[in-house]
C-alpha cells in the first residue's frame, strides 16, 4: 500500500485475508464473465456501427463458427479498443486503455475522489490528494523492462487507465512483477457503475498477465467471510496461500468446505491435527479442529496481540502465521542483509551498533530481524532496508 509493506495476521483477524492467485494459462472465463465483456463491447461499438460493419466487413463461415464454439479472451478484451476497430464507420464511443506510470495527476485524483465518495461513501473531508498519492502513487517498485522468452516485459508499478471519449472513467493500480500481474486497487467513475467494470478489469488484468507471459494474476486478498469479496473465487482455477506452510492449495473441495465452517483455515495445520490425534483423514469435516486451542499462538485475539506489541512485545513472541520464527531467523544470514543510509548501501553487520543489538529489542538488529521475518528469506535477499 504505497510505500508500506504489510502482512495480515490471518489467525487473529476478524475477517482473515487470504492471498490468492490465478494461473492465467488455465483460466477459462465463466458465462457471466463472458457476458460482461460482450455487453461492454456492444455499448462501446454501438448498434449502428455493428450493422454497417457487418455489411462492410463480412465474416467468413469459418470465423462465425469459431466465434460460436470458442471464446478468445484476449480477442474479446481488445475488441472494442479504438485502435482495433475497423473504420469506417465510427463506433459509438472511442475507448482506449493505456498502461501508464503510477504518477499523480489531477485527472486521476478526480476519479479517485468520485470513487471514494460515491462508491465507498467517504466524506469529502476524508479524501485528500496526499492520501491518494500515499495510497496509490509513487510505489517503491522501480519501473524497468526485461527480456523473457523473446518478449519484452514491463516491470514495476503502473496505472492502467480506461478512457471513454477522452474521459478517464476507470483505473487499475497494478504491480507488475517477474512472475505475475498483481491487482492492487481498482476505481471507476460512479456514472459507469452498471457496467460491472470491476469484473471487466479482472478479465483485462488476467489478459495482461497471459499476453505478457507473467504466469499468474494476483487478485489481492480473498476474504471468504465477506460476500463482496467472494467473487474472486469465481475466476478459476484459483489457488489460496496456506498461512502456515506457504503452500498453494486449490480453492475447492476440502479448503472451500473448511472456509465455510471456520474463520481461520490452514490445510497444513489440519493435517498436523489429524496426524497428532490419529483421526482418519477421510473423516475431516472441520469439526475436530474446532477444539484447536492454538496454544502455539499465545495471544489468540487481535486486541491482545496489538496491545502486547504496543507494550514492546517482540514479533517472535507474538507469532504470526507465515512469519519466520526466531529459530528460522537465526539460520538466516542477517548480518549480510543490505541496508541503506546517508546515500550508501552496506551490509547490516558493518554497523558499529550491530553486535550490541538483539533480535528481540528495538535496535537496528531487532528492526532488521522483524522486517526480514515478515518479508521472508526469498524477498528479503532482494531488497535494501532504508533507515533514512
Amino acid at each position: 500500500s504505497g510505500t508500506v509493506f504489510y502482512k495480515p495476521d490471518v489467525l487473529r483477524h476478524c475477517c482473515p485475508h487470504y492471498t490468492i492467485r490465478l494461473p492465467v494459462a488455465s483460466f477459462v472465463p465463466s458465462r457471466d464473465q463472458r457476458q460482461v465483456i460482450n455487453r461492454w463491447n456492444r455499448y462501446v461499438i454501438g448498434e449502428e456501427y455493428a450493422k454497417e460493419a457487418a455489411k462492410l466487413y463480412p465474416k467468413s463461415k469459418a470465423e462465425k463458427a469459431r466465434e460460436r464454439n470458442t471464446f478468445d479472451l484476449p480477442g474479446a478484451v481488445h475488441e472494442s479498443e479504438y485502435v482495433n476497430i475497423q473504420q469506417p464507420p465510427e463506433p459509438a464511443h472511442r475507448f482506449e486503455v493505456t498502461l501508464e506510470p503510477d504518477t499523480y495527476s489531477k485527472e486521476k485524483y478526480e476519479l479517485f475522489h468520485n470513487y471514494q465518495q460515491h462508491v465507498h461513501h467517504e466524506k469529502p473531508s476524508e479524501i485528500s490528494q496526499s492520501g491518494f498519492k500515499r495510497f496509490l502513487c509513487d510505489s517503491p517498485l522501480q519501473r524497468r523492462t526485461a527480456e523473457v522468452n523473446g518478449k519484452t516485459q514491463k516491470l514495476g508499478s503502473y496505472h492502467q487507465c480506461y478512457r471513454l471519449d477522452g474521459q478517464l472513467i476507470a483505473m487499475g493500480v497494478l504491480d507488475v512483477l517477474p512472475h505475475c500481474v498483481s491487482g492492487v486497487y481498482f476505481l471507476y467513475h460512479s456514472d459507469f457503475e452498471k457496467w460491472s467494470l470491476g469484473k471487466l478489469s479482472a478479465l483485462r488484468e488476467a489478459t495482461l498477465a497471459l499476453e505478457g507471459e507473467y504466469q499468474y494474476y494476483y487478485m489481492g486478498f480473498y476474504i471468504h467471510s465477506c460476500a463482496k469479496m467472494r467473487y474472486k473465487g469465481d475466476y478459476r482455477p484459483q489457488y489460496v496461500l496456506d498461512p502456515e506452510s506457504l503452500e498453494w492449495n486449490p480453492l475447492e473441495g476440502e479448503l472451500r468446505s473448511l472456509l465455510d465452517k471456520k474463520r481461520y483455515v490452514s490445510l497444513a495445520r489440519e493435517r498436523r491435527l489429524r496426524e497428532s490425534s490419529g483421526a482418519d483423514a477421510a473423516a475431516s469435516t472441520g469439526d475436530e479442529s474446532e477444539t484447536d486451542t492454538y496454544s502455539d499462538y499465545p495471544y489468540p485475539t487481535a486486541k491482545e496481540g496489538s496491545d502486547a506489541v504496543t507494550n514492546g512485545l517482540s514479533l517472535f513472541d507474538l507469532k504470526v502465521p507465515g512469519v519466520m520464527t526466531e529459530e528460522e531467523i537465526k539460520q538466516y544470514p542477517l548480518d549480510e542483509q543490505l541496508i541503506s543510509g546517508r546515500g550508501q548501501v552496506f551490509k547490516a553487520g558493518d554497523l558499529i551498533a550491530w553486535e550490541g543489538g538483539d533480535i528481540r529489542d528495538s535496535s537496528f538488529k531487532g528492526i532488521t530481524a522483524e522486517f526480514v521475518a515478515f518479508l521472508g528469506p526469498d524477498v528479503a535477499k532482494q531488497v535494501v532496508i532504508g533507515f533514512g
